[in-house]
């Protein structure tokens, strides 16, 4: 059998010695110049003016209303930003970039891409900056649509000598024609001297864009490099696809983000699934570099090592937020080390120069897949050590009320009242066995679900002493898949709105977390404006460029007439995958409540140099449930935390949209304060004539609640 962690010799000329009695850090400022802090993405701060003895007295400083809001519309804004002397860089939930005074939110300057090119994911978690050592002036690389842009830091102007007149094209450059790609960039890159390395957002669909990563050079815009994570003829790991999967596969991207070991020159990069999620019958193999680590030489691309952590995924474990680089003390010797969280609840720990395990690894046998043409893979890797932060199975004896009425995506109808199960009779007719069960036509549970364990928010990491804090979520999840055609009477329409749809809208289109219902779609949208969303995009929903004509109008067909679903079957249409999504949700009861006993969402402190954990305890808690038993439920969470020097761990995250203050060492809670929208990003921290600050973007708009557009900063008076 293939061995799945591949060492380059080259690393060996890398001294395992060098500055290693060092912590990774050479200083560390009272500005956030990087996405989460820091490259080596630690989400720490040295600051320690506000410590554990004084954050109870935090007061608002300032507001900022970045706007962007629409009526109607459901926006977010996962924005880390950055402070950069005394500028705050961020964006708003239109998705512009603006920059304020960091003293007073007063604003400086917007920059609108003013793009007509809506091809979707209206989302971004942060900003790249390239500080210049001549007379150019510093550059915020910012990501709209397709587009990736270089903004002068001091004025907002495009800096028009970069790429074509002041941006690059993202679905340039991937080997495929550029007008069938949907490609986009949540979440910044990495800047290593004059380089941005890049990661981009695909569709998750048959017919996806492939996922390659890209270096630019910072001063042009031109490609540094290219590192194919579908390999090609002659590449390595090319044979771990079929011959020509390169061609037509999809996805295998890095959506979250990745870290930079600048001493070294090395740059860590997690990846995702390959496309499609759920069925992987024409990309048989283990699919390299899918769900990988990937540690590449920063100014070439070369690959020195990686690890493959779900080998051929057909669950959608994607790899959700960038690693952690740290040191490990272990047996009087000090390791360069990296981190990686993962959706399933795992830490993956290695020796970032050599890429060696430094907690065991097993490979775990699992069972085939029943579904025609999946060739499920056979073993899947899990660490021994640290524990899971995330529990791994879903019992009976884990049912929190079985005897409530279950309420699932699958369960909802058009054809008016029906008796529905209890959650103890939902939970006996599926599968619950655990990671890594084939998804079935008669439903598995996912748990952690779809998202997370860890999400795009990430672990924080302290590099005083390797303790890692990750907030992870604690959702049952149910899918299931269906034959095209199974029920006899679907349309083409139909089968291909299961297939690109239902990820986001649920089985049943009836809407998921915020996501609008398409049942009822042609009440809101016109015919003309539901083609122009499918075709390009809107906010949050990538277009599907790659759709045929013929397709886009029987989908249209099926929504604008779904109580009625007609054969519309024409032999100019033809569907490569024989299976769609049938269910895909949380599974809750029928007040709403996630079926699992309580935490629903947690906060982890793990020594990562032991594997050992300090604390754990629910995060957030839901006001609504009355039980005497749950004091803090925990919440589903999505956003990360930020350390400090002084002690102090702060993040908001929750649905029950507060930000709170931890203390670091015990976890007990030291602070809180109600937002005006769920603050579903992580927040920020710096220091201005001697003030320290924190802030944070309320945008809102998940699990649904309602958007915003407020940035809002405290500090002590």
């Amino acid at each position: 059998m293939l061995r799945y962690l591949y060492l380059c010799p080259f690393i060996l000329l890398i001294s395992c010695s060098q500055n290693s009695n060092q912590t990774i850090h050479e200083a560390y400022f009272t500005t956030w110049e990087h996405y989460l802090g820091d490259p080596e993405r630690s989400h720490f701060s040295t600051l320690d003016q506000i410590d554990t003895s004084n954050v109870g007295n935090l007061k608002l400083a300032w507001t900022y209303k970045s706007g962007g809001l629409e009526e109607g519309r459901t926006t977010q804004i996962q924005t880390n930003p950055l402070i950069i002397d005394d500028v705050l860089y961020g964006v708003n939930a239109a998705i512009q970039l603006f920059a304020i005074d960091a003293r007073t939110g007063k604003e400086l300057w917007k920059f609108n891409p003013a793009t007509k090119d809506d091809s979707g994911l209206g989302l971004s978690r942060g900003l790249s900056y390239w500080a210049s050592t001549g007379e150019d002036p510093g550059r915020i690389f910012f990501s709209s649509g397709p587009k990736l842009y270089a903004v002068d830091s001091r004025t907002g102007k495009s800096i028009t000598a970069f790429g074509d007149k002041g941006s690059i094209d993202l679905r340039d450059g991937l080997g495929r024609d550029p007008k069938q790609l949907s490609v986009v960039s949540n979440t910044p890159g990495a800047v290593y001297k004059n380089i941005l390395i890049q990661g981009t957002r695909v569709g998750e669909g048959p017919g996806s864009s492939p996922g390659h990563i890209r270096a630019y050079n910072v001063l042009t815009g031109d490609m540094v490099w290219t590192f194919h994570t579908i390999p090609q003829p002659g590449e390595f790991g090319h044979d771990t696809w079929p011959v020509d999967a390169f061609k037509t596969v999809g996805g295998a991207n890095s959506w979250p983000g990745m870290a930079l070991d600048g001493e070294r020159g090395i740059v860590y990069i997690p990846t995702g699934s390959a496309a499609y999620d759920w069925y992987g019958g024409d990309r048989t193999g283990a699919n390299l570099f899918a769900n990988s680590l990937l540690a590449l030489k920063a100014d070439t691309g070369e690959r020195l090592w990686h690890f493959q952590m779900v080998h051929h995924d057909i669950w959608d474990r994607d790899l959700p937020a960038p690693p952690n680089l740290l040191n490990i003390h272990r047996n009087g010797e000090i390791i360069p080390a990296v981190a990686q969280v993962t959706k399933s609840g795992h830490i993956f720990v290695f020796n970032r120069i050599t890429g060696e395990p430094l907690f065991p690894i097993e490979e775990k046998a699992y069972p085939s897949s029943t579904l025609l043409g999946e060739n499920a893979f056979e073993t899947q890797p899990l660490p021994i050590e640290p524990k899971p932060f995330a529990r791994q199975i879903l019992t009976e004896d884990d049912l929190y009320a079985p005897e409530r009425k279950a309420f699932v995506d699958d369960l909802v109808q058009n054809d008016g009242p029906r008796e529905y199960p209890t959650v103890l009779e939902k939970y006996l007719e599926i599968t619950s066995k655990g990671q890594f069960i084939p998804i079935d036509t008669t439903g598995v549970i996912l748990f952690p679900g779809a998202d997370g364990g860890a999400e795009w928010g990430g672990a924080a990491l302290d590099p005083r002493d390797g303790v890692m804090y990750v907030n992870s979520n604690e959702m049952a999840w149910i899918v299931k898949m269906k034959a095209i055609g199974g029920k006899g009477n679907e349309s083409i329409g139909q089968s291909l709105a299961q297939i690109h749809c239902s990820r986001c809208h649920g089985g049943n289109f009836q809407g998921l977390a915020g996501i609008p219902e398409l049942q009822n779609v042609k009440l809101r949208l016109k015919p003309d404006s539901i083609k122009a969303i499918m075709r390009m995009g809107k906010g949050a929903m990538p277009g599907m460029p790659n759709l045929s004509d013929g397709e886009v109008n029987e989908i249209l067909r099926f929504l604008t007439d779904m109580e009625k679903p007609a054969d519309h079957r024409t032999e100019r249409i033809t569907i490569d995958v024989p299976y769609s999504m049938a269910s895909f949700a949380r599974f809750k009861d029928d007040r709403g409540f996630p079926v699992v006993k309580p935490p629903w969402g947690t906060l982890n402190a793990i020594d990562l140099n032991t594997g050992k954990y300090l604390w754990k305890i629910p995060l957030g808690h839901e006001e609504s449930l009355d039980d005497p038993k749950i004091p803090v439920s925990g919440l589903e969470n999505y956003g990360g935390p930020v350390i400090t020097a002084g002690g102090v761990l702060f993040i908001a995250a929750t649905k029950d949209e507060k930000i709170r203050a931890f203390n670091m060492k015990t976890g007990k809670q030291l602070w809180e304060d109600k937002l005006p929208a769920g603050g579903y990003a992580t927040p920020a921290t710096y220091a201005i004539d001697g003030k320290q600050y924190l802030v944070i973007a309320c945008g809102g708009g998940k699990m649904g609640t309602a958007p915003g557009d407020e940035y809002r900063a405290y500090s002590l008076e």
